[in-house]
């Protein structure tokens, strides 16, 4: 379902040199896989005899016990779909290779033999085993049946699940300069099995784990990585089980090291080939597939997670903010860097010493005062050459209004008070619009006239006005045309606001100044409100989430259509897994508002199509200039039939 893949990477225990006990193992855990509905289970390098059997690879009797071991495990696999990749050395035209077997449903598709062997340091492979040549061709195996495929450039697709192309190498071949999974995955393969084993040492481990990430990245694949473990010869060298499964640079699943056992995960197939159809760098054809033979089998269903309770992956409620404290803290400083950057930069080509910013009291325009003092420190220009202007009018509160006062000053930048009540009443009695009606006119008024005020400010210093709305607001249309949408650079353009508010508290907590620390503080816990309608026993009325939504919500939704083209109806899934197992929200109000965020997206579209210049800090942003060319009167037709199905 939406194109997910249970797979599996799993370490027996063995015995070195018996492979009947060891295909015993193996069978074991194929059975506790398959229980779990798994697609795709890997088993370590030559698993089936041990990696560590040394000149004993050379002897007959190894060689047959461990094609009678495959057979019983080729037959133990008729019991479900699963596809299983297990290791063994294997005897063609007098010579020994160390292949992987891919079975699936009392069948085996093919044989991959190695492609590089290590003769260095701790290892010997080319003692007994010779490299994979470079055409496929048919081999009969004693006692096993027809006559399979035998070569490195094997990939093996379900028929019924094409997104599931997989491609097969063996630990070594990942280490090279130019692995076999380079051209397996530009052939088509969505994922790499690795069958391993992997001696340890000190420091191997965070090296193999980072040789795993970068190369699902690279490739943008999955990849699932079984290593040797317990029951390998300690004669020499320690095994640790070190399993992994990787997709597109991020790490799913990992093992502890020094135990038995196996990792399970979802990989995202769809994510991966959004990914590849979104990167134009990136080719699936032409010569990379020449001499490839792709082998066919029925998936049936496994291992193709249909329900929210057969899910093991977890998806963070936050995709725009980094989970562990230290990422997050070193992406908040990155980004204020290219914030500050982008502004600096402007500001030199302009030859401006003055910025003006309208100040509320509010997050996004204290991010963005934040950001214009870090581009001001950085030309060493003085602060007080920063004019911010708090503008009260009819929505105003003493908290929002004590907090951009004592903000400014707390920054040493000049602070300018215009109060609009009048002028925003003029205009109205001016164009006939009756104050009494608190509609959207009277919204905008106000809306608009903060923007003409700033906009003459600027003129009057020279400078720029610096604007303050975020990608969130953004993505909704939740801001007034040529009015807050407007200004000479917008510097949170391309910040959502889930990240707006970890931003801000990080300069809190990095400041070292307690006074600015505490209005910031005061700054995060008050309400997100545009203040454009009267407050209500001093507190603010107008929240903005009462009205369009949790931006929680909004921004994952976002996230996930923008980043990877996800379906509405995959989004749900996701939005489902994240939000309502722990019951923050009922999967009602999290279609009213995935609902909501898809109209709002498609109508506001205008919006978008003329923003201000602002820097791209991420990897999802709205700008018609770069990352969303999408014309304004798009029908949302094909996204509302699906809405209307969840």
């Amino acid at each position: 379902m939406y194109d997910f893949l249970r797979v599996c990477a799993a370490t027996p225990k063995i015995r070195v040199a018996d492979p009947e006990y060891n295909s015993g193992q193996i069978i074991s855990w194929m059975k506790e896989a398959a229980k779990k509905n798994t697609a795709f289970t890997v088993f370590p390098e030559l698993c089936i005899t041990g990696y560590t059997c040394g000149d004993l690879f050379l002897q007959d009797s190894l060689l047959s016990a461990s094609l009678d071991a495959l057979s019983e495990i080729i037959k133990a696999s008729k019991e479900d779909y699963m596809v299983t990749v297990v290791g063994l050395p294997f005897l063609k035209d007098f010579k020994l290779y160390n292949v992987a077997a891919v079975v699936s449903h009392g069948q085996l598709l093919g044989l991959v033999p190695k492609s590089y062997l290590p003769n260095y340091s701790e290892f010997y492979e080319m003692r007994h085993f010779t490299e994979a040549g470079e055409d496929v061709e048919e081999v009969d195996i004693p006692g096993i049946g027809e006559a399979v495929p035998f070569g490195a450039k094997i990939l093996f697709q379900a028929e019924d699940f094409p997104a599931f192309t997989l491609g097969v190498e063996i630990c070594e071949d990942l280490w090279v300069t130019t692995p076999p999974s380079n051209t397996h995955a530009l052939a088509g393969a969505t994922v790499i099995a690795n069958l391993s084993a992997s001696d340890e040492v000190t420091g191997k481990g965070a090296y193999r784990r980072s040789l795993v990430e970068s190369q699902s990245a690279r490739l943008v694949c999955g990849y699932v990585y079984a290593d040797a473990g317990e029951g390998e010869s300690t004669t020499d060298l320690v095994f640790a089980g070190h399993n992994l499964i990787c997709e597109n640079g991020s790490l799913l699943a990992e093992s502890r090291r020094f135990e038995t056992g196996a990792v399970y995960t979802e990989l995202d197939l769809g994510r991966l080939i959004s990914e590849r159809r979104r990167m134009t760098t990136y080719r699936s054809t032409g010569a990379f597939g020449e001499g490839y033979e792709v082998v066919s089998f029925l998936l049936s269903g496994q291992g193709q997670p249909e329900t929210g309770s057969d899910f093991n992956r977890v998806y963070g409620k936050r995709p725009f903010v980094p989970e562990n404290e230290a990422n997050r803290d070193a992406r908040c400083e990155e980004i204020l860097s290219l914030q500050a950057m982008g502004l600096k930069k402007r500001l030199e080509h302009t030859h401006c010493t003055s910025a003006v910013i309208g100040v509320s009291g509010g997050l996004d325009s204290t991010l963005a005062l934040l950001v214009t003092v870090k581009a001001f420190d950085a030309l060493k220009l003085d602060r007080k050459g920063i004019l911010a202007v708090t503008m009260p009018c009819f929505g105003t509160t003493d908290r929002t209004y004590q907090n951009a006062v004592s903000l400014s000053e707390a920054l040493g930048v000049s602070l300018k008070e215009v109060p609009l009540r009048e002028s925003v009443l003029v205009h109205m009695r001016d164009i006939g619009h009756d104050p009494d009606v608190k509609d959207v006119t009277y919204e905008n008024t106000q809306a608009r006239m903060r923007t003409q005020v700033l906009m003459n400010l600027a003129n009057q210093s020279g400078g720029m006005v610096i604007g303050t709305g975020d990608m969130s607001e953004l993505a909704l249309g939740w801001a007034t045309y040529n009015g807050d949408h407007m200004s000479m650079y917008g510097v949170n353009a391309s910040v959502p606001k889930t990240l707006v508010r970890y931003l801000v508290l990080y300069y809190a907590e990095t400041s070292g100044d307690d006074t600015l620390k505490n209005v910031l503080l005061d700054v995060l816990s008050t309400p997100v409100s545009p203040e454009l309608l009267p407050p209500e026993d001093g507190v603010i009325s107008q929240k903005t989430e009462e009205l369009v939504g949790p931006y929680d919500l909004h921004d994952f939704f976002l996230y996930y259509m923008m980043r990877f083209g996800y379906s509405p109806s995959k989004i749900y899934f996701l939005a489902k897994q994240a939000f309502c197992a722990d019951g923050e929200y009922e999967e009602q109000t999290v279609k009213k508002w995935l609902t909501t965020f898809y109209r709002r997206f498609f109508a506001q579209q205008f919006k978008r199509s003329c923003l201000p210049d602002g820097p791209k800090v991420g990897s999802v942003a709205v700008s018609p200039r770069g990352d969303l060319r999408m014309p304004s009167d798009a029908s949302m037709a094909v996204w509302q039939k699906e809405l209307d199905r969840i």
